[in-house]
This record gives structure tokens, C-alpha cells and sequence, in this order.
């Protein structure tokens, strides 16, 4: 696959934003509400999670045992087990099936017209283009879910993996409609719209010769399938035509009847919102065929005459004027199986919650955010493990790692780190380009040559900011100067229209060291403690100066030494290596592995010491709580995490635990402050006790639940992104825009804000520290 330019990919997002992604954000952002109440409506929602997680590892483990089984109790049920290699193989042996019953039928007859397939929805035939396949070999395919079916007749791709025709308003499903049929009464309302797609879809299913459906899972010990849906079209195509196929990666096999349970109950809570989908069914085929009478669509299904009470034919186990094939495809799973990084990928159950809850999807869509057949955040996963890292690569940028939809996916799913280890081997297989000369010498990584200029820069800004705050105020001047920002954005891709950060002469470290470093500090938690009737002070703060707040926002790093003083505790700010949160977020694996293995080194005597490492940037807090258990051993992972804290959430313990928020900046018991958290802060549910702190000091929060800001860290800047970039910010700033105090968490969060708001926008702690920031 041919990859877009920047600027193609500037123009696509541009246009999707125009014309799809009105539509998807209503829906996307609509569904991931209704997620978000629905678990928290769940009591045992943890449990669930695990214990879903759990049986699909151990599936995955038992794959080849689990082929073997199914295969046997198919066969003793009288069907059809074909393991298919890869897309060409299972779509000849899908055709092969058609053709002979069409040809042959029941009465040996040769079928005068051409071959017809109905098909439920199955994301696993648009991954192998069954239905082109299908149609080159001269049989008639049709959708018969609602979403699908509009697609076919628009020829257009899916937008999503649960709401294909997400992007496609009423309206504009109507005037297709309209045009494609020509109906007597123009089609306007929904229901219109529905019952003429009933109608005409049940005639094609009564007589179509074979019916195609997926299989949300398969119960390997049984030869059971399970169809989840909201539409009884599956239930129809599964058992109306003589033939019924089944086509189903090797992923959906579960063991037992009782492992499909927590599945069942919690699909469609992470798939729309809802306790339980409209239509749960559950065959062991082939079955015989029920009586369906169309003209009374609303009465319940039944077994056709001779049927046993349990499902099974006249003839037995399945009656035997059935034919029902199980195609079970590889097509690239088990070499994921085999792939440690990959491997999480078939843990996937197809909900599309990462979908909904990423903001980025959210304002683009599948077809923006989105591969060859996948869309969303596990996308990259699928891509690169079916279609190849190529094709991952269109849109694996769009994941910006900030981790929503890890809490939103059923079976705890890494997502973002897959989207790293993509990205880190699309980095390595990259050819190399003619910018490198623009970084050498600032890029102290352990990354390949061929690198992209614009990741190695962003991958690297520690060393990026320590040079321009060293040359300050001369480089910001630079940085500004039109000519400079034509070549960054020509080679770097850093688009001109973004305000690049001022960089500080003073670093917070230096002005830390030059107001008397530790000794001093602990001088002035001393008198405060003291002033309070207290001299003990038991607690001492490594404070973690981001890149961000040493040479650029180092006001909020003053704040958070000063509000930590007046409350007794006594701080440092040592000189500390950069987390590897940017490298992660370029695909710098091997250099965030160095730095996150140096800045433990550098901790260590201070973890010795029971000092509490206090964090003021999520972002890094974050690599220390999650991505380090994969880059560090477990003993210092677990060291490092339990000793590490938020800023507002250690401030929030120290007033639990007897503190006086008097010796903060207090406000009059009702001052309003729209507060904004920073999404990997929200994750690590950490957003509570910020608003907590704010409540004690006199000030009345309210919380925004704007997915995220606009990423105005690398991802904001870049060139392709920067529109995308603006209309995710903007739901923000719509909603805390009326608020005279706004305070955001994160360093893009608040520099998002205060190019959109064009004011101030501090940290929570620059409202909270006593007297303000100052020198």
C-alpha cells in the first residue's frame, strides 16, 4: 500500500472532518456514554473483565487443541469444518459451497438462475472481500443487516466494526433510498426506512440458496456458535437457506459452554450501552430449518415439523437435508498467537468501545482512523497482523496513547502499547530520509538511522528543550522567525499555524538549586510544620522535573515546591533523566527502555530512603505506573510505581492526613474553576482527588468530560493532525469557555486551552500554592 504524503493525509482528515465526522461523533460519543453508564451500573464490572480476560488468554494458549476439537464435535454434529490458510483459500472454499448447492440442489436439478448468498454482518468476510469474491465468480451476494445492506448499495467501506454505516446520516440513507428504488412515496422517517428494508431483505432470504454469518464465538467442546445482534437477520441467514456457512477467525473459539457466559453479558455493555443485546443465539448446526412466516415477522421463530424440542432435526443430530460448514480462518492469526506483542490482539471481541471512547476516532471515523478492513484504536493490532504493517501505518499516528480506551475495552487490552510496537517496527523498517543532519547532535537515542526526522525530534525533546532553554531567549526568537518555521515544517512536519512553547533561560532545577536547594527547602517546611504546633516532619518529596515544567512551565514547578513547603514537607528537585514517555509516543522503544532504565538508577537511593517521588506531568506518571512494568524489571517496577504520586493526589493525602488546607491559597467556599483532566490522569483514576483538593481549599470544581483536549503535545503539532487536532479541542473549550478560572492537569491540556481560550490556563496547583508562583 502505497503511503500519503503529509499533506494527503492533511487533505483526507480535512475532508472527513467536513463530511463524515458530524455524523460520527454523534454517534461514537453517544454509544461511549451510554458504555460509561452502563459500567458503572455494573457492580461486578472487574470481575468481569478478568474473568473474560482470563478465558481468552487461556483460548489463545490452546488454539491448535481447541481447532481439533470443534472440528470433532462439528463433524459428530454432521458438518463441515474447513481451516482456511488465508483470504484466497477460504473464499474459493465459501464459492465451492455455494456453486454446489445451487447446481445440485435437493432435486439434482441445475439451478437456471445465478447462485444467491445472504449475509448477517461479519467483519471477518469484509477482512477476506468474500463478497467481491463471491460476485466475480457470478453468485449474487446481499447484505441483510441494516448498516451493511446501505453500504452495499453505496459501495462504500464500514466506518466502524459495530455501526458500519455510522457515517451516513437518516437523511442521506433516505435519498439513496430514494434514488436506488424508487419507491411510490418518497422514504423519509427511520421506521419508513426500516420496514421497507424488512420486507425487501426477508423475500431475498426466503429464497436465497446459502446463508453466510459470522460468529461472534465459537464453543469448541459443542461446535456451537453464538450470534450477538440487534437485528434477527443473523438468526434468519443462519437458518432459512438449506446451507448455512459460518465464517470465523480462529480467535472466536472458547473452550466451554459455561466460558461464553461473561461474554454474553458483557458485549453489548461495551458495544452500545446496552444490558444485553436484542438477539442472543446460539446454534449447534446444522439445524433444521424453522418455519419463518414473513408476513407476521414479529412471531417467534419455531422448529419446523419432525424438529426436536431441543433444536436437533428429525434425522437426528442435525437434520441431514442441511448442510452447515464452519470456515475458520487463519489469515495471519497464528503467527500473532505466536507474536508476544501482537498476541493481545485476538483477545479482542469486536465491541468497537475503543472506538467510541477515542476522541480522535470520534471526529474522523474508520475510514480516517482505520486499515484496509479494521478501524479504531485495536485496529493496528488487526492491520498489521492480517493485511501487514503497511497498512497499519495510514493511521497508527491517530492513536495518541491516552489510554481511555484501555478502561473501555471488556478484556483489558494494551491497546496503546500494541499501537507503540507497531509504530516502533514501522520506525525500523523505515527507509531512511534526507533530514537526519537537522537532529544530530540534539538526539542522544538508540534507534536505527533511518528514522523520521520529525518522531527522532519529538522522541527526543529533552535533549530539543535543554539546548533551546540553554540558548534562551535567542531560540525561541529563532523558532518564531518565518523562514525557520517553513523548514520545520517542511522537514520536521511541525505545522507553522501551531505556537511553539517558549523555552526559560532558568530551568526549575537551577532556581531550585538557586534558592538553596534541599537544605533550604527543608528549612521551610521546618518553620511551617512549626507554625502549625508541629515539629515532625516525616515525609520528604523527590519532585520529577518534566521536561515541560524544568524549561518551560516552570511556574507550575515553583507552585508545587512551594505549596508542598507550606504544608511541612520538604522537597528536592535533582537533575533527573527524561521518564521515555516521548519516546514511547514516537515508537522509541529502545530509547525509552534506556531512559526509563536510568531515570530507576537515579531514583533508587531516594526509593532507599522512603522518599516520595511526586510527579507533576500524567503523561510521565503514567509510563511510571503502566509502560515501565514492560521496560523495567518487576522488583524495580513495583518499587518505582508504589513510591510515585501525582502532585494533587499527593497533596490530597497530606490534608487526609492532618494538614491544614489553610496553608494554601484558599478561595471563598464557593469560587467557581471549570477543571480540565488530563486523560492518562483520568485512567489512573486520579482526577478525584484534585477535585477533592479544591473542594477543601475553599473552591467549587466543575470537571469537564470532554474526552480529551486536542493533544497539543507532538501529536498536535504535526502538520497532518493540526485540523484534527483543533476540532477535538474545540469540544473542550466550548465547555469550560464560560468559566472565569480554568485549570487543566496536563502540559496539552493547558497549552490547548490557552491558544483556543487566549488566556491563561495554570495547573491546579499554580491556583493552590501561597502567594502565586514567583522567583
Amino acid at each position: 500500500m502505497a503511503q500519503r504524503t503529509r499533506s494527503d493525509r492533511a487533505d483526507r482528515i480535512r475532508h472527513l472532518l467536513e463530511t463524515e465526522g458530524p455524523a460520527i461523533h454523534a454517534q461514537a460519543s453517544a454509544s461511549n456514554a451510554r458504555r460509561k453508564e452502563t459500567y458503572g451500573g455494573t457492580d461486578d464490572l472487574e470481575e468481569l473483565r478478568t474473568e473474560a480476560r482470563s478465558i481468552k488468554e487461556a483460548a489463545i494458549d490452546r488454539l491448535p487443541e481447541l481447532i481439533e476439537t470443534v472440528r470433532e464435535a462439528v463433524e459428530e454434529n454432521g458438518g463441515t469444518v474447513y481451516v482456511a490458510d488465508d483470504a484466497a483459500d477460504a473464499n474459493a472454499y465459501v464459492a465451492d459451497v455455494v456453486n454446489r448447492e445451487a447446481t445440485n440442489g435437493t432435486d439434482g436439478a441445475t439451478a437456471a438462475a445465478s447462485p444467491s448468498v445472504v449475509k448477517s454482518k461479519s467483519m471477518t468476510t469484509e477482512e477476506i472481500e468474500l463478497n467481491d469474491a463471491l460476485e466475480a465468480d457470478g453468485i449474487d451476494v446481499t447484505e441483510t443487516d441494516l448498516g451493511e445492506w446501505v453500504l452495499q448499495i453505496a459501495d462504500e467501506t464500514p466506518s466502524h466494526i459495530v455501526g458500519p454505516a455510522m457515517h451516513i446520516s437518516r437523511a442521506e440513507i433516505a435519498e439513496l433510498f430514494n434514488e436506488r428504488f424508487d419507491p411510490d412515496e418518497p422514504f423519509e422517517t427511520a421506521e419508513e426506512l426500516t420496514r421497507f428494508a424488512r420486507d425487501h431483505l426477508g423475500e431475498i432470504i426466503t429464497d436465497a440458496d446459502v446463508g453466510v454469518t459470522g460468529a461472534n464465538f465459537v464453543v469448541a467442546d459443542r461446535g456451537t456458535i453464538a450470534l450477538v445482534t440487534n437485528e434477527g437477520n443473523a438468526r434468519k441467514c443462519a437458518v432459512t437457506p438449506d446451507t448455512h456457512v459460518a465464517v470465523a477467525g480462529v480467535e472466536k473459539l472458547l473452550p466451554t459452554l459455561s466460558d461464553l457466559e461473561p461474554f454474553v453479558d458483557i458485549i453489548a455493555k461495551s458495544a452500545t450501552g446496552q444490558p444485553i443485546s436484542q438477539y442472543v443465539t446460539m446454534l449447534s448446526p446444522p439445524t433444521d430449518s424453522p418455519t419463518l412466516d414473513f408476513d407476521t415477522p414479529d412471531e417467534p421463530i419455531t422448529a419446523g415439523e419432525g424438529a426436536a424440542a431441543d433444536g436437533t432435526g428429525a434425522d437426528g443430530p442435525g437434520d441431514q437435508d442441511r448442510d452447515f460448514h464452519l470456515v475458520l480462518l487463519d489469515n495471519g492469526r497464528m503467527d500473532m498467537c505466536e507474536d508476544d506483542q501482537l498476541r493481545e490482539t485476538l483477545y479482542c471481541i469486536r465491541c468497537g468501545a475503543c472506538s467510541n471512547s477515542c476522541a480522535n476516532f470520534q471526529s474522523v471515523g474508520g475510514h480516517g482512523f482505520g486499515g484496509e478492513t479494521y478501524s479504531g484504536g485495536i485496529a493496528t493490532g488487526w492491520e498489521a497482523g492480517v493485511h501487514g504493517q503497511a497498512s497499519a501505518a495510514e493511521f497508527n499516528d491517530l492513536c495518541t496513547g491516552c489510554t481511555n480506551c484501555v478502561d473501555a475495552c471488556p478484556v483489558k487490552i494494551d491497546i496503546p502499547w500494541i499501537n507503540t510496537v507497531v509504530r516502533d517496527r514501522l520506525n525500523r523498517s523505515a527507509e531512511a530520509e534526507s533530514y537526519d543532519f537537522l537532529v544530530d547532535g540534539l538526539t542522544p537515542d538508540a534507534e536505527s538511522g533511518g528514522l523520521d526526522p520529525g518522531k527522532r525530534f519529538f522522541g527526543n525533546i529533552g535533549a530539543v528543550a535543554k539546548a533551546a532553554s540553554a540558548t534562551a531567549p535567542v531560540s525561541n526568537w529563532l523558532a518564531d522567525a518565518g523562514p525557520v518555521r517553513a523548514v520545520l515544517e517542511r522537514t520536521l512536519g511541525i505545522d507553522r499555524r501551531r505556537d511553539l512553547p517558549t523555552f526559560r533561560r532558568q530551568s526549575l532545577v537551577d532556581w531550585f538549586e538557586g534558592r538553596g536547594g534541599a537544605d533550604a527547602s527543608s528549612q521551610r517546611a521546618a518553620r511551617a510544620n512549626s507554625r502549625d504546633g508541629s515539629t515532625d516532619v516525616d515525609r520528604e518529596v523527590v519532585l520529577y522535573p518534566d521536561v515541560y515544567t524544568n524549561y518551560v512551565d516552570v511556574d507550575r514547578g515553583k507552585a508545587a515546591v512551594r505549596a508542598l513547603e507550606a504544608l511541612g514537607v520538604p522537597v528536592r528537585v535533582p537533575d533527573l533523566p527524561e521518564s521515555g514517555r516521548a519516546a514511547l509516543s514516537q515508537g522509541m522503544i529502545a530509547t525509552a527502555d534506556r531512559q526509563a532504565s536510568r531515570l530507576y538508577a537515579a531514583l533508587a537511593e531516594d526509593l532507599d530512603a522512603s522518599r516520595d517521588v511526586v510527579v507533576i506531568e500524567p503523561s510521565d506518571l503514567a509510563a511510571m505506573h503502566r509502560e515501565y512494568e514492560r521496560l523495567l524489571p518487576e522488583h524495580s517496577f513495583e518499587r518505582l510505581r508504589d513510591g510515585s504520586y501525582e502532585l494533587c493526589e499527593y497533596v490530597y493525602g497530606l490534608l487526609e492526613n492532618g494538614a491544614d488546607p489553610t496553608a494554601l491559597s484558599t478561595g471563598d467556599g464557593a469560587a467557581p474553576v471549570a477543571y480540565h483532566s488530563h486523560c492518562q490522569q483520568r485512567t489512573l483514576d486520579l482526577e478525584a482527588p484534585t477535585v477533592a483538593v479544591l473542594e477543601q481549599c475553599g473552591y467549587a470544581p466543575a470537571t469537564s468530560d470532554a474526552e480529551c483536549c486536542g493533544m497539543a503535545g507532538s501529536f498536535g503539532y504535526k502538520r497532518e493532525y493540526y485540523e484534527l487536532s483543533l476540532d477535538v479541542g474545540e469540544r473542550l473549550a466550548t465547555q469550560v469557555d464560560g468559566a472565569e478560572t480554568v485549570v487543566a492537569s496536563g502540559t496539552s491540556c493547558g497549552d490547548h486551552l490557552e491558544t483556543l481560550l487566549e488566556r491563561d490556563v495554570p495547573h491546579p496547583i499554580e491556583l493552590l500554592a501561597p502567594g502565586g508562583p514567583r522567583t
